[in-house]
C-alpha cells in the first residue's frame, strides 16, 4: 500500500496534542492519545515528533504565536492608533487585557498556562516559556521603560494565574489601581 501525502499532518497533531492537554492535562499526554485524538496511525506521531517534550514545544509555540497575533488584531497594548503612551491608559489597557484573558476563553486560558507553566518540570519547553515573557515585556517596552515593563508582565502573569487557580474573575478596577501604582512608582518614560 502506498503511503499517502498528507502535508497538514504535523499541524494536525499539534492542535490534538492542544486538545488531548485541554481535555485531560499534561500528565494525560502521550503518542498514543494524540494519535488516537488526530486519527492517525502512532507511527506518525513519532516520527513528526520524536518526545513528548517535542510535541509539547511545537504546542506552546503555536499557543504563543496565537497570543500574539490576536493581541495584536485587537489592538491591544500597543503604541500608536488604539493604544497611546500615557501611563493611565496603560494601567486600564492592562487591567481589561488581564480581565478578558481569564473571562474570553478560560478553558484556553488554563489550557495556555498548563503549558506555560509545564516548563518548569520539562526543560526543553524553557527557552519557549522565556519567548511568552520576553514577548509580553517587549509588547509593553513600547509603552514605558524596560524594567517596569518585566514587572507588569509578571504582574499580568500572576494576576492571571490567581484567577485560574481560585475560579474568581479579574476585578477590572482593582486590576488597573494596582496596574497605575508600579506605573507610578518609575520615572519618566525612557
Amino acid at each position: 500500500m502506498a503511503r499517502r501525502y498528507d502535508p497538514e499532518r504535523r499541524q494536525r497533531l499539534i492542535d490534538a496534542a492542544i486538545r488531548v492537554v485541554g481535555e485531560r492535562g499534561i500528565a494525560g499526554l502521550s503518542h498514543r492519545a494524540v494519535a488516537a485524538e488526530a486519527d492517525v496511525p502512532l507511527g506518525s506521531t513519532t516520527y513528526h515528533f520524536a518526545t513528548l517534550d517535542d510535541l509539547l514545544v511545537a504546542a506552546l509555540r503555536q499557543c504563543n504565536e496565537a497570543f500574539l497575533r490576536e493581541t495584536q488584531e485587537r489592538g491591544l497594548l500597543v503604541a500608536g492608533p488604539g493604544g497611546s503612551g500615557d501611563h493611565h491608559d496603560l494601567a486600564a489597557e492592562l487591567a481589561r487585557f488581564t480581565e478578558e484573558t481569564v473571562t474570553r476563553d478560560r478553558p484556553r486560558a488554563q489550557l495556555e498556562y498548563e503549558l506555560y507553566l509545564a516548563a518548569l518540570r520539562h526543560e526543553a519547553l524553557r527557552p519557549v516559556a522565556a519567548e511568552w515573557v520576553d514577548l509580553m515585556a517587549d509588547l509593553l517596552s513600547a509603552r514605558t521603560d524596560p524594567v517596569t515593563a518585566r514587572a507588569l508582565a509578571a504582574l499580568v502573569d500572576g494576576m492571571c494565574l490567581q484567577a485560574l487557580l481560585t475560579g474568581r474573575d479579574v476585578d477590572r478596577e482593582e486590576a488597573r489601581a494596582i496596574f497605575a501604582r508600579v506605573i507610578g512608582t518609575v520615572g519618566p518614560r525612557r
